[in-house]
This record gives structure tokens, sequence and C-alpha cells, in this order.
């Protein structure tokens, strides 16, 4: 059984991706908008900011207040689209209640929208011509690649049909010659997709729900999902069993321990697509800085 390892697979491509920002004229310039103090965000920009300063990117965190109006967003991307010394302009998600996602993303320019997720993006993905592919799919796709695990002529689920993931994922993975089935919450018979697939991408956002009797063995399982479970951890053995404290700890949609009994590759939650996610992102970026 293969670990598809997500921090050995972006160690090897930064190298490449940090020659290709070395031959620009001047660093790309990554701009990333909070709203709000979700912790989790803040996480996710922080390491977005770390990732970027090691291979030469600028990233500018701006934030905004969870009562900021929708009309002052919508002004600071106006005021980026028009700074040429932006590339890439992302809005960290998940935003606070009352703000339309969908309206805030579709007026970043479709040439710095990094994330892809603007209406123009999507629809160059969906037709085969993508000009950047949302990071996380972006990422699953090239730690295969980096495996050389390949989609062409296999049964593909795709679990989750989201626009950050599972859309575009399987879009992609027709476009490699797979056959993709899509599977969501009203899916019917889900486990029997399952078990009748050679790959299986699962972005359900569900801890540890899938076990292995979704999979068929020797199937390649990609785990998309971050999830925060709770557990417990014993204090010293003089201390008493009821007073173990919970603690917290990252898991993905998929039990890892179980699966991996019966698949022939799988990807770890953390280690797995989180790595190649950021990496992603930031190749977006170079692609983004290349053609301004």
């Amino acid at each position: 059984m293969l670990i598809l390892d997500g921090k050995k697979a972006r160690d090897a491509r930064t190298k490449s991706l940090m020659r290709g920002i070395s031959a620009l004229s001047r660093a790309p310039k990554l701009a990333i908008i909070q709203v709000g103090d979700n912790p989790d965000s803040a996480l996710y920009i922080e390491q977005k900011k770390r990732f970027g300063a090691k291979v030469g990117a600028i990233v500018d965190h701006i934030r905004f207040g969870g009562g900021v109006s929708a009309d002052e967003i919508t002004n600071e991307i106006d005021r980026l689209n028009r700074d040429a010394s932006v590339d890439g302009i992302i809005v960290q998600l998940p935003l606070p209640p009352g703000l339309d996602r969908d309206s805030l993303i579709a007026r970043i320019d479709p040439a710095k929208d990094v994330d892809g997720l603007t209406p123009e993006n999507a629809k160059l993905l969906a037709d085969g011509l993508p000009r950047f592919v949302p990071a996380t799919a972006k990422g699953v796709m090239s730690l295969l690649d980096f495996y050389g695990e390949s989609l062409h002529g296999k049964d593909v689920a795709v679990l989750g049909r989201s626009k950050l993931v599972g859309t575009p994922v399987a879009e992609i993975a027709r476009a490699r010659g797979a056959r993709v089935t899509v599977c969501h919450s009203q899916t019917p018979n889900t486990k029997e997709v399952t078990n009748a697939s050679d790959a299986v991408i699962v972005a359900i956002g569900k801890p540890e729900f899938i076990d292995a009797s979704y999979i068929k063995a020797g199937a390649i399982v990609i785990d998309v999902g971050i999830n925060t479970a709770r557990t417990k951890d014993s204090k010293s053995k003089a201390e008493k069993l009821e007073d173990e404290i919970p603690r917290r700890k990252i898991v993905g949609d998929v039990d890892f321990s179980e699966v991996s009994k019966v698949a022939s590759a799988i990807s770890p939650v953390p280690g797995g697509v989180g790595p190649m996610t950021v990496l992603s992102l930031f190749e977006n970026l170079l692609d983004a800085a290349k053609t301004a």
C-alpha cells in the first residue's frame, strides 16, 4: 500500500516553482481578503504567508471585521483589480453570514482569480480550456501525477460536488479519460458506486465517514477532508479515568486506519492534499504573473 505523501510531493515541486518566480522581473504578489476572525481561516492564511515568503512571493493580507458591508469589500476588490502590482486575488472562505460569496468572487478580475472560482474561469475549466484550476483540485491531480497514478480509463467516484473541489476534480478527471460518477448527499447508491470504482476522491466534510466497506480492494483513495475531531488523551496513571481531557485532532473524511488495509494507494490527513493545495495556489500565482 502506497502512502501519497503530499509533503514529499510539495517539496519536490517547490524547487521548480522557486525557479519560475526567480526568473520574473519582480516578485509576484498575492492579495488575500479575510473577513471576520474565523480561526481556521487565520491558520490557513498564515500557512500561505509562510509559504509565500519561502518561495519569494509577496502576500498582502487584507483584514475586514465581521460587520463590513459587501460594498466595502467590493471597493477593495476593485482597487486590487486596478493595481498592476497585484497578480492574484483571493477571498478567504468561508465568509460570515450575510455576505454573498459568489457575487464577491465574481467581482475579481478573472486574470487575477488564482482560486479559479469566477464564472469565467469556471466555464473555461468546464470547456477543457482552464486558465486557473482551483487550488485544491489542482493539488489532488498533482499529487496523483507525482506518484504516477493515472486516472485514464479508470472508473472514478467523486464524493462531493462543491465548486472548490468536487466539481473541478470531476471535470479534470473526465478530461484525463476517466469515467466519473459524482456522488453527493442525495445520491441513493453511493456505496454501490464506490465499490465499483478504481479511484475514490472524497470531499464531503464528514469526519472519518468513509470506511473500508465503501472501497474496492486495490482502489486509489484521495481524502480531501479536513475535520476537527475530539478524542481523549489520558493523563498520568495516577489520575482517574473520568478526569481524561477531550483533545482535538485533525482527521479526514476517510477512516485511514481501516481503508489503508484495502486501498492500493491513499493520501493521509494531515499531510496529503493539504500541502499540495498551498503549492498549487502559488503555481497559479506564478502563471498569473507571467501573463500580466
